[in-house]
């Protein structure tokens, strides 16, 4: 794509930074630190590779994009995109890219505007979601748990508590048909 001037160049970075500032994938990968103990500093840097990257090629496709997001996330926050996203996003900043090769500034302004606002309203939280399976099986062992609680309580007395048994002997060390030995952690 034609060199825009610099002017141009400074607003398609900062839609770009604000592009990148509202995407939950990165703003995850960022506060939870998936790029290390320097992880905002690489999303700094990915807008201006993102910006260099527009710069140093021509008809920049949206696939192609999209293949150079995907690259910098799994590069930098060892994360694949697999949420939908990165076509949403490509498509952002290759229309803010074109805008400001048509020298549409109000519009990219007016566009920068709405996701400094989206940003403010507030960043995405990460959140273990449990799976249904999970759930019942969190709900199994707490009502396990209550009714050994009970049996327990119901049948013994404090005072005349059941008597341990002592230590079983260790099992022997089974020996596998290739002869090795395995070894068990004693107890």
């Amino acid at each position: 794509m034609a060199a825009l001037v610099a002017s141009t160049r400074e607003l398609f970075t900062e839609g770009v930074r604000a592009v990148l500032e509202t995407w939950p994938v990165l703003q995850i990968a960022v506060d939870n630190g998936f790029g290390g103990v320097y992880s905002q500093q690489k999303a700094d840097w990915m807008v201006d590779a993102v910006q260099q990257y527009f710069h140093d090629n021509s008809d920049l496709q949206q696939y192609e994009v999209e293949d150079f997001l995907s690259e910098l996330m799994n590069n930098e926050f060892d994360t694949m995109v697999d949420d939908g996203s990165l076509p949403e996003v490509a498509l952002q900043v290759c229309q803010m890219f074109k805008q400001c090769q048509q020298g549409k500034v109000e519009e990219v302004k007016g566009q920068i505007s709405q996701l400094a606002r989206k940003k403010s309203a507030g960043r995405v939280k990460a959140t273990a979601v449990k799976s249904p399976a999970e759930e019942e099986e969190d709900e199994s062992d707490e009502d396990d748990t209550e009714a050994m609680e009970c049996d327990g309580a119901a049948g013994v007395s404090p005072n005349h508590a059941a008597p341990r048994p002592a230590n079983p002997p260790a099992p022997p060390p089974d020996e596998a048909d290739d002869g090795w030995t395995v070894v068990r952690k004693k107890k």
